[in-house]
């Protein structure tokens, strides 16, 4: 049978818009269907149901429309009675679907605008899901592209099959591309969206230089060496860690390369942006002290509580290891993941003996000494009265100058001075409000329960609804940037591990949640041993000190 001019034109046409579009070739019969079955309606009815077929060989249409099979037909569009359809099924039942063929009609002015909407909206939908398939796994990659044009500082690039953006947050500080330019960019986020995929690119992302240093250094293609960290201040300054698996290979020789070759490719990628590459490690003073090239470091002190590190630099490098405008410590800090503070030798040696002068008069005036005895105790590493009360007599009785009876009476006095502040602290926290129950959690303090009352918690349920950050505090942003809240017990040396375990103790007592049962050792008895028993504990029991469990969670 001879195939009509125009199905050969249907033909072509899907084959021609399935090229240009890169889709499948069915995607667009099966939109031509739909168009085709939008207008029958249009013809016969919007409550008929049409179904539309394009033969992909040939190209002929076959139109049909689905009638229901019923015992009493009232809607003669779409129903067929049981009888009318045994005769052209003998096995019809009633639900079923008869297909009736209906004649083929011309398309009108207005039918066939619609039609090609729908065929136009579909390919476009169709479009768009190849898009993003295909670029939704190559988020991390380098992106080459020609620059299509340039809207309020955004760059439009086209990359063939799609169109991505690289806003003007994400472009180097003072370089500009025209049309038809080159770009080179990393495809960091492919988002699916009603006007269609879009694709972010970016050449300020930190992994735009870390991708960049894989295609020039064959070494970190091979994962001989690894990139362990990067920090970016764009077009200015960057650093970079990195580390080799091969103890033969230096993994920084390998980065710069032949007379800088390798490292000179990058810059020039980046708009001369200078580049430190330092060797990384596992201990953290000595990365840190890497970071900070090119200056010297005389001494690292670690916080790792509050991951805060503290460097002390000779006077003369202070410039040097802050950078211009702070930008070498902002870089190292980034790159290692620790908030620095840098002080210069004079500086540290100024805090010390400010501390060392605060702790002797502490000692002059609590234990009622002169001050060559305030200055030897703190001299000795003694920090607080604590210390000095319950340490060993001997450690007291050791010191230049002292004996026994003059450490024994040292340790009398500082047990005294406790107990003294403990009772001014005990009257102050009944005068503020605070509950007794407090006390029984465990590691509070008096002192603590005064600083609580302080700031309005007073009993067991205000305690239970705190959160960590309201008792140790907490630092909002990085760097020279940090503000640092206070919590309600700031001073009192207490880590986030205790309060957690201090207000999951409270929450238990409160009755907001159960404890675990768990093994506990009771005191000894009357024969004088120790028993391990089961304690299986429920909740908030009168005055009973209930155990605190471990990686319990709760939503509050």
């Amino acid at each position: 049978m001879a195939i009509s001019a125009n199905r050969l034109e249907l033909l072509q046409i899907a084959d021609a818009v399935a090229r240009e579009k890169v889709i499948d070739r069915q995607i667009v019969l099966a939109a031509m269907e739909d168009a085709i079955q939008k207008a029958a309606r249009a013809r016969y009815g919007s409550e008929t149901e049409v179904r539309a077929e394009i033969n992909p060989r040939t190209g002929e249409i076959a139109l049909s429309r689905l009638l229901q099979v019923v015992e009493e037909v009232d809607n003669p569009a779409t129903e067929i009675s049981l009888e009318d359809a045994r005769h052209r099924n003998p096995g019809a039942l009633v639900g079923d679907f008869i297909a009736e063929t209906l004649p083929p009609f011309d398309f009108g002015r207005i039918s066939a605008q619609s039609a090609k909407q729908v065929i136009v909206q579909k390919v476009r939908d169709a479009e768009r899901d190849r898009q993003y398939e295909e670029f939704k796994d190559r988020v991390g990659e380098i992106i080459n592209g020609q620059v299509k044009r340039v809207e309020y500082g955004n760059v439009i690039v086209d990359l063939g099959r799609a169109e991505a953006i690289v806003r003007r947050d994400d472009l180097i500080p003072r370089e500009t591309f025209r049309p038809g330019d080159r770009i080179r960019a990393y495809l960091y986020d492919v988002r699916r969206e009603t006007r269609g995929p879009q694709i972010f690119l970016s050449r300020t992302h930190p992994q735009f230089m870390a991708k960049l240093f894989g295609q020039e250094v064959p070494e970190i293609y091979d994962n001989v060496v690894t990139i362990k960290a990067v920090a970016r201040d764009p077009g200015s300054r960057a650093k970079i860690a990195v580390i080799s698996r091969d103890s033969s290979i230096d993994p920084v020789g390998a980065c710069v390369g032949m007379r800088g070759s390798r490292v000179q490719a990058v810059v020039g990628e980046l708009q001369g942006e200078k580049i430190d590459i330092i060797p990384w490690s596992e201990d953290e003073a000595t990365f840190i002290v890497n970071a900070l090239q090119p200056a010297e470091v005389v001494k690292v002190v670690l916080d790792e509580d509050s991951e805060r590190i503290e460097v002390v630099v000779p006077d003369e490098q202070l410039s040097l290891a802050i950078g211009r405008r702070g930008q070498n410590v902002r870089l190292a800090s980034q790159l290692t993941g620790w908030d620095i503070d840098i002080l210069t030798e004079a500086e540290e040696s100024e805090r010390r003996q400010k501390e060392f002068n605060e702790r002797s008069e502490l000692f002059m005036e609590a234990l009622d000494v002169d001050e060559v005895v305030g200055q030897l105790l703190a001299s000795e590493g003694f920090r607080s009265i604590e210390e000095i009360a319950y340490v060993e007599v001997d450690e007291v009785a050791n010191i230049e100058g002292f004996d026994e009876e003059t450490a024994q009476e040292i340790q009398t006095r500082a047990r005294e001075y406790l107990e003294r502040i403990e009772e001014e602290n005990d009257a102050k926290r009944r005068e503020l409000g605070v509950a007794d129950e407090l006390r029984d959690i465990d590691g509070i303090t008096t002192a603590m329960l005064v600083a609580l009352g302080e700031n309005d918690v007073k009993n067991i349920e205000d305690f239970a609804g705190c959160a960590t950050d309201d008792l140790v505090g907490y630092t909002e942003g990085r760097g020279a940037e940090a503000v640092r809240h206070a919590g309600f017990l700031d001073g009192f040396d207490l880590s986030r591990a205790d309060a957690e375990a201090m207000i999951m103790d409270a929450r238990i007592r409160a009755g907001w949640i159960e404890a675990p049962t768990e093994a506990v050792e009771t005191l000894e008895g009357d024969e004088g041993e120790a028993e391990e028993v089961t304690q299986a504990t429920a909740t908030a029991a009168e005055d009973t000190a209930l155990p605190v469990g471990e990686n319990v969670e709760t939503d509050r």
